[in-house]
């Protein structure tokens, strides 16, 4: 087998996506970061993820560059609402991104939808 096909086969597991996926936004520089926990209480996903950028630009900046570093890992991930950026989400399979501009992040609160009582800030 050669290294490429190994490299292939190596899957990060949930809480490695979630890690790359905490340290992407932080890196570029996303926002109230909040991780909500949904293992054993939905089967959507393992995370939840929302953060906030100050404009579109920065939203589908942070959204590009996260799913560019989850196919260096790996993983595949799907994207919605590039065009507008207002709200933006990836669909990383095991862990879910809302990346929003503050205000439409207000006006949607999925925080308050979604929290079992247990919110992770970063």
């Amino acid at each position: 087998m050669n290294l490429d096909a190994a490299k292939a086969k190596t899957v990060i597991s949930p809480d490695e996506l979630h890690a790359l996926i905490m340290t992407s936004l932080d890196e570029d520089k996303g926002e109230e970061i909040v991780s909500i926990p949904l293992a054993g209480k939905t089967s959507i996903a393992d995370y939840m993820v929302v953060a906030s950028g100050r404009s579109s630009r920065q939203v589908a900046s942070m959204a590009q560059k996260m799913v560019e570093r989850i196919k260096k890992a790996g993983r595949s991930a799907k994207v919605e609402g590039l065009t507008n950026a207002d709200w933006v989400l990836v669909d990383a399979e095991d862990v879910i991104v809302h990346i929003f501009r503050p205000e439409v992040r207000t006006f949607y609160n999925l925080e308050r939808m979604w929290s079992f009582g247990e919110d992770e800030k970063a």
